[in-house]
């Protein structure tokens, strides 16, 4: 009878230890069908939603709202599955509950920095500051936005070096991708030279960019000239500025200076530049020794 008791025992303890393990298993296994359903659902309203936008900003947008939201609810299925699995295996949650709720409270004392992270991530995200995609300046380093979290911001900038900031250092944010942007020139030329002929030769410059089949589509307006803007020690400096598509500023710079100079180059139209001028001086009347060499800078 002791023996049958025993096992009786026994195999109950083996059936209450299959039970459990079966109810683990179907515990992870829901959670894995909830992150991969979770994943799905993101990915398709993702679509369905970039299918009403044409707008290339709120599409960048988009993409970074939906990294965010995956990781929240990846977050939050692994917490209540976690959970669930201890309470099968016999460990009561309540007081690890209650520790990390004591736990929180002091960390959240120690680690300020990190809940500012935290906070700060989710009103650039609320307030549309930063989107994956953009190019921007915070803390002092600027780049192409990669990853953005709500713990931190990562930058490539353009030497491929990669910047981590978390997002609590933040205080100001430089955007220069939305939208539109101004590619500012600043032109020097002599003194001497004509102004209205320099302005003439600029919008010539400026026109024939525009006609090209691959820059037209980057400018969305005529060049726009500011007027003489400093009077230099060596150059009279004359500012204009196209407007252009997000993050083409400086192609289209580049191709207007690079334009422009050969254009004043055909012109006979002077970009001047410090150099020095060298004066061999005379002996005075009288004196065998000849006078030193007298060096004077000229500036245009």
């Amino acid at each position: 009878m002791d023996y049958l008791n025993t096992l009786h025992t026994s195999l109950g303890d083996w059936r209450s230890l299959a039970v459990t393990a079966l109810h683990v298993v179907i515990i992870l296994g829901l959670t894995w069908l909830a992150l991969a359903l979770s994943r799905k659902v993101l990915a398709r309203l993702h679509r369905h939603m970039q299918q009403d936008l044409d707008d290339a900003e709120r599409i960048k947008r988009l993409n970074t709202l939906e990294q965010v939201f995956r990781y929240i609810v990846t977050v939050l299925i692994t917490l209540v599955a976690s959970m669930l699995v201890l309470s099968e295996v016999g460990i009561s949650i309540a007081p690890i509950l209650a520790t990390a709720g004591v736990l929180g409270i002091a960390i959240g004392f120690g680690a300020q920095s990190l809940v500012k992270d935290y906070f700060t991530g989710l009103f650039l995200l609320l307030e549309n500051q930063v989107r994956k995609g953009d190019v921007v300046e915070v803390a002092g380093k600027g780049g192409l936005v990669e990853e953005m979290t709500l713990r931190y911001i990562r930058l490539r900038d353009y030497e491929g070096s990669v910047h981590y900031i978390p997002n609590g250092t933040i205080d100001t944010v430089t955007n220069r991708s939305r939208s539109f942007a101004y590619a500012v020139i600043d032109v020097g030329v002599a003194y001497r030279e004509d102004i209205d002929s320099v302005y003439e030769v600029m919008r010539t410059v400026a026109a024939e960019l525009r006609a090209d089949p691959e820059l037209g589509d980057r400018i969305e307006d005529d060049l726009e000239i500011a007027g003489v803007d400093n009077l230099a020690d060596s150059s009279v400096v004359i500012r204009c500025r196209f407007k252009v598509k997000p993050l083409e500023q400086w192609g289209v710079r580049r191709a207007f200076l690079y334009r422009l100079k050969k254009a004043f180059d055909a012109a006979g139209i002077e970009i001047p530049y410090p150099h020095l001028t060298v004066y061999a001086g005379q002996p005075k009347q009288g004196s065998a020794a000849p006078l030193p060499l007298v060096l004077q800078r000229q500036t245009d």
